[in-house]
């Protein structure tokens, strides 16, 4: 699984149209959160750093539960851009989580394991488990 790491507001106009998890290392407008959504129609969820998730406009977040998009907080730690666009979540991690899920663990069990070990958010780590189960 792949999170397209976009890094300024330039750059979404650039996006494959097929992106489905974009994560902005940018403070973000309504008017950019807008040009993703139109540039990117399958985009599934937009990821955002803790810092700029308090900006985010109620409007922007209720228009986004609408289109069906989730909005979450986490990081792509240790991601260099300048190396590749795309931070990528190992299949260790995501045959973990369908591991654990065959073993009848809780989502909230789940979530804060994985998170804790692959450094990636809980809410991420809740998506990839709903899209495994969906599978």
């Amino acid at each position: 699984m792949r999170i397209r790491v976009v890094s300024s507001r330039e750059e979404i106009f650039t996006l494959n149209p097929n992106e489905r998890i974009v994560h902005l290392a940018f403070r973000p407008s309504n008017k950019d959160i807008f040009g993703l959504i139109e540039t990117c129609p399958k985009v599934e969820v937009i990821q955002l750093p803790k810092s700029y998730m308090r900006t985010v406009s109620r409007s922007i977040e209720m228009f986004l539960q609408m289109q069906r998009i989730q909005l979450l907080e986490g990081d792509v730690w240790g991601h260099r851009k300048d190396i590749n666009e795309y931070f990528t979540i190992s299949s260790s991690v995501i045959e973990k989580i369908k591991v654990m899920k065959a073993e009848g663990k809780d989502a909230e069990e789940i979530e804060k394991k994985v998170s804790r070990e692959s450094k990636l958010n809980p809410a991420m780590v809740g998506y990839i488990l709903s899209k495994e189960t969906a599978v």
